[in-house]
């Protein structure tokens, strides 16, 4: 197999006594999408913090483009992997074009200033989320939708290769959460990026994602394209509850039993 963007090799994952995932084998290719589906408590945000290098795995590696972040230092692994938190507070006051143009530094030396090539990449990344309206702003005068898109901006300002995204969707109104949706599978499938997201919404993630990983919180996992992974078998199964599978136009979507 082809080494993969982001590939892990006898990953262990879990909190304390528990396991959210055993021996897992993953290998996300440059031009996919994969989303992480589970219950809450499942582990999902979890595994995505350990896939960013930001927390250890209690077994095995995690290899960013063949490397681990180890070797790689935390400079080089910005400049390949961009990480979305679930949550993000600005606790000081700044406008939102300077808080995009921090996703810019791990291009910069450590003495260096953003350039004006820097804050053209940063304002075209305010533009692609719907702030460009809003450069000038405070901060702490945005609206939580707001603040989510910024978050999103700062991110594609960083320009990495690999996106891993904890619930990009927390906050959005629905035209904004297909927008999202449908600016990072373009940048995966126009510019060859890579994606790794946690979503609740199963149709989304067929819709959107090429790939699946399905966490069910005791140690197991279900990993696949889309197609093969996401089945009302399947999710109900992960959610613990019996869906059925709706479609119209090629669209699949999951509704109760």
């Amino acid at each position: 197999m082809v080494p993969g963007l982001l590939s892990t090799h006898a990953l262990s994952v879990g909190v304390a006594d528990r396991s959210f995932c055993h021996d897992l084998a993953l290998t996300v290719q440059p031009g996919e999408c994969l989303a992480i589906l589970g219950r809450n408590g499942a582990g999902k945000s979890t595994l995505l913090s350990v896939l960013a290098g930001l927390r250890p795995p209690a077994a095995g590696a995690v290899l960013l483009d063949g490397a681990s972040y180890e070797r790689l230092g935390a400079r080089a692994s910005a400049r390949i992997r961009g990480w979305l938190p679930q949550s993000r507070s600005e606790a000081f006051s700044s406008t939102v074009l300077e808080t995009a143009l921090v996703g810019r530094h791990p291009h910069l030396a450590r003495w260096d200033w953003e350039s004006e090539k820097d804050a053209r990449i940063a304002r075209q990344a305010l533009a692609a989320v719907g702030l460009a309206e809003l450069a000038a702003r405070d901060v702490q005068t945005l609206s939580g939708g707001e603040q989510q898109r910024l978050s999103i901006a700062t991110l594609l300002a960083q320009a990495p290769r690999l996106y891993l995204l904890d619930e990009p969707l927390a906050h959005l109104d629905l035209n904004h959460q297909m927008a999202t949706l449908e600016l990072f599978a373009a940048l995966a499938r126009d510019e060859g990026a890579a994606c790794v997201m946690v979503l609740h919404e199963p149709g989304l993630a067929a819709r959107f994602c090429t790939h699946a990983l399905l966490l069910f919180g005791d140690g197991t996992t279900q990993q696949g394209t889309c197609d093969e992974v996401i089945s009302s078998d399947s999710l109900s199964r992960l959610y613990g509850y019996p869906l059925r599978e709706v479609g119209e136009h090629g669209q699949r979507w999951f509704m109760p039993a």
